[in-house]
C-alpha cells in the first residue's frame, strides 16, 4: 500500500509540473499576442488619429473658403440692391413730382365782387 500512495503522490507531482509547465507557455503565448495586439491597435489609433485631423483640416480649410465666397457674395448682392433702392427712390421722387405737377396748384374760385 504505501508504493500505492508514493506512486499516487508522485503522479499527482508529475501532474502539477505538466499542468505548470502549459500554464507558463500559455501565459508566455497570451502574453506575446497580447503585446503584438497591442502594437496593432497604437499603429491603427495613430493611423487613425492622422486621418481625422487631415480630414479636419481640410473641412476647416473648405469651410473658411465658403465663408469668404459667400461674404463676397452676399456683399455684392447687398451693393446692387442698395443701388437699386437708392434708384428706385429717386424715381418715386420724380413720380411724386409728376403728379403734382399733372394735379397743378389747387384751383382758387373767384368770387366775383359785391
Amino acid at each position: 500500500m504505501a508504493s500505492i500512495g508514493a506512486s499516487m503522490f508522485a503522479g499527482a507531482g508529475w501532474i502539477v509540473r505538466r499542468i505548470d509547465g502549459v500554464e507558463s507557455k500559455l501565459t508566455d503565448r497570451i502574453d506575446g499576442v497580447e503585446s503584438k495586439l497591442t502594437a496593432r491597435i497604437d499603429d491603427v489609433e495613430s493611423k487613425l488619429t492622422a486621418r481625422i485631423d487631415d480630414v479636419e483640416t481640410k473641412l476647416t480649410d473648405r469651410i473658411d473658403d465658403v465663408e469668404t465666397k459667400l461674404t463676397a457674395r452676399i456683399d455684392d448682392v447687398e451693393t446692387t440692391l442698395t443701388a437699386r433702392i437708392d434708384a428706385l427712390a429717386s424715381d418715386v421722387v420724380e413720380v411724386k413730382i409728376a403728379v403734382a405737377r399733372l394735379e397743378g396748384p389747387p384751383r382758387h374760385l373767384v368770387v366775383a365782387g359785391r
